[in-house]
């Protein structure tokens, strides 16, 4: 990808009466600030709702709480991305998102890079075509890719290690529309290269009749083995991203969604 530098980010603020999940210990071989990641089998990334853009339809930069099972905070992610860029680029737009502890201390970068005529689920391949997204931690280092592969219709990506080695399949169902009148989660199986062995999953939820007409502001999780290695764990944390920009972040001027 690009040597584009990108700023640190602005620290975002808990919400009022946020519970913080209580900071771990340092665990020997762990990146650090990915100590939480250790003790989780699942987290949630929930899309704050943006009022400049619920009321202009302007599309604003995503900021995001991540946090446990039971609802205490573990992390901030905030998207980096130029104005232009969301106007007329949409989904496909270049970013980073920067992924902070509750110190504030960035611990990871999701990264993609603008390249033209990407994201057709017919042409993707490892190599071209498909939307791909970098995922840091700790910044810097470079622990794995995410990218879409070739399907005639359902949602498929791969998730490859630094040395773009593939690691899990993903894949997605055929509709992933949610309306009042089906409202369970949209569920994305991470399976082994074989996809005969369900590790995990990567879901939507239902924000509620409200956020779902009116917003593109979107609540994720992504479930996995408590005993998964942490830096597996951290690429299908950066993998919700992927799903996110490329399904579901929609604008009204984005007609390619």
């Amino acid at each position: 990808m690009a040597d584009k530098q990108w700023q640190s980010p602005v620290q975002v603020q808990p919400r009022q009466g946020t519970e913080w999940m209580a900071t771990p210990q340092s665990v020997t071989g762990i990146p650090q600030g990915l100590e939480y990641l250790s003790a989780l089998d699942q987290i949630i990334v929930k899309q704050r709702v943006e009022l400049l853009e619920v009321i202009t339809g302007f599309e604003t930069k995503n900021k995001y709480d991540v946090l446990n099972s039971v609802g205490q905070q573990c992390y901030f992610a905030q998207e980096e991305s130029e104005c232009c860029h969301r106007i007329c680029c949409g989904s496909n737009r270049e970013y980073v998102i920067h992924i902070s502890d509750n110190m504030g201390q960035e611990v990871m970068r999701v990264r993609h890079d603008f390249v033209c005529c990407v994201g057709c689920c017919w042409c993707a391949t490892d190599s071209s075509c498909g939307y791909e997204v970098q995922i840091e931690a700790p910044v810097g280092n470079i622990i794995g890719y995410a990218k879409q592969q070739t399907s005639k219709w359902k949602p498929h990506f791969r998730v490859f290690d630094a040395n773009r080695q593939p690691l899990y399949v993903v894949r997605g169902p055929c509709c992933g529309c949610q309306a009042i009148c089906c409202t369970d989660d949209v569920n994305f199986p991470v399976s082994d290269l074989t996809e005969t062995n369900v590790l995990g999953r990567i879901f939507k939820r239902w924000a509620g009749c409200g956020r779902e007409s009116f917003t593109d502001a979107d609540t994720f999780g992504v479930s996995f083995p408590i005993d998964m290695a942490v830096t597996s764990k951290a690429l299908l944390f950066g993998t919700v991203f992927l799903v996110d920009f490329l399904y579901y972040e929609h604008s009204e001027d984005d007609n390619n969604q």
